[in-house]
């Protein structure tokens, strides 16, 4: 999700004969469960997860949209222990995850994607089909017909600041290219491997007369960039933002208003635009590994995720929940939390499958040699 951390140190840590996993909980027939009915329901699938006993997840930093207080809340309502390894690590690493650890205990349960990378992983066979209790409240355009991934929660590609050390804070893509920013923008990793950098690009693309289908004219935009000396390679993260490190990072909306909170009594203010000249919405994703060492865990965490207080909480996070229209309709959103999402005019729109793997084939091609 994140940045570009490298798991090869971690992936060994799993690689010893005895790691290997076994059956545990409900076995086979939670391997193969396609929804809560399989399971004789969702007290036999709670049964069967507390079985297991543990959720192994990666790549979900706990100031994420909340998925701190996700983690925890799952914990404690189920008595679950939930293994977080590699917060920062990014939507690529977790695919090689799945790889690499298929068959160990340490392999991921769940994943938590950039929507392309949910797409190519479904096209590998890496995840198994599996509908949330909810699944005919997710609008249709947001999930996989076949249930191996369906989205979750979103926002807006944002660009954040810092007003005590930044005079004017940008507000557009456009006012980046500005002399006085020099040295002072950064992404939230690279973008042929974090999601929220793969829109920050993305976003820039539809600012310099891009499109869905056209992604180049966001990958120029940071080659100049680069050459002005205004894009500096430094992942932005919560520590960078709150050294001064990264004083303008292009993020999520969600991630941006959360650092404006997080930071606000330790001398950062952190001021938030949606660019007008780029505006970008999207989803992540979630998926079940289809091997994963706890299979009914996984379905169990899926469920919470997607139920009003799983998806209050991505709210209380400033995230949009994808169920967000729904709950708006039957009254279990928390208006408390939708008052306070950053205001952006308009719909979005979002790009076709065929889009989203043709921008991802370009940016693997051409991103590294345009900022080198």
């Amino acid at each position: 999700m994140l940045g570009a951390a490298v798991l090869s140190t971690v992936t060994a840590c799993g690689a010893a004969p005895d790691d290997a996993a076994g059956p545990a909980g409900g076995g086979a027939k939670s391997a193969t469960a396609t929804s809560a009915a399989d399971f004789g329901g969702m007290d036999a699938l709670v049964e069967a997860a507390q079985k297991e006993g543990a959720l192994h997840v990666i790549a979900l930093p706990p100031d994420w949209a909340n998925y701190g207080e996700l983690i925890k809340a799952f914990e404690t309502k189920y008595k679950i222990k939930v293994e977080s390894e590699n917060p920062d690590a990014s939507s690529a690493d977790e695919i090689a995850a799945v790889k690499s650890r298929k068959g160990q205990k340490r392999a991921p349960d769940v994943l938590d994607l950039g929507i392309a990378f949910a797409r190519s992983g479904a096209a590998e066979g890496l995840f198994a089909p599996y509908r949330v209790e909810v699944w005919d409240k997710i609008p249709a355009a947001q999930k996989d017909e076949a249930g191996r991934w369906y989205n979750d929660y979103g926002g807006y590609v944002s660009i954040g600041c810092d007003a005590r050390r930044i005079a004017h804070c940008p507000q557009t893509f456009a006012d980046l290219l500005k002399p006085e920013y020099k040295g002072k923008v950064a992404l939230n990793g690279n973008p042929t491997k974090s999601g929220s950098a793969f829109a920050g690009v993305y976003a820039a693309a539809l600012a310099n007369q891009g499109s869905f289908a056209d992604i180049q004219p966001g990958i120029d935009f940071f080659g100049k960039l680069k050459q002005s000396g205004n894009f500096i390679p430094v992942e932005s993260t919560p520590a960078t933002v709150e050294k001064g490190e990264t004083p303008i990072s292009i993020d999520w909306d969600y991630l941006n208003a959360g650092y404006a909170d997080q930071f606000k009594d330790k001398g950062v203010d952190w001021k938030v635009a949606v660019p007008t000249d780029g505006v970008y919405a999207q989803y992540y994703s979630q998926a079940v590994n289809k091997e994963a060492p706890h299979p009914a865990a996984a379905r169990l965490w899926m469920e919470f995720l997607y139920s009003p207080e799983g998806q209050n909480l991505w709210l209380k996070g400033y995230a949009r929940p994808v169920l967000l229209p729904a709950m708006t309709a039957d009254g279990t959103v928390d208006k408390t939390f939708t008052a306070k999402l950053p205001q952006v005019p308009g719909t979005p729109s979002f790009p076709a499958s065929a889009e989203l793997d043709k921008a991802k084939a370009t940016l693997a091609e051409k991103w590294d040699k345009a900022v080198s």
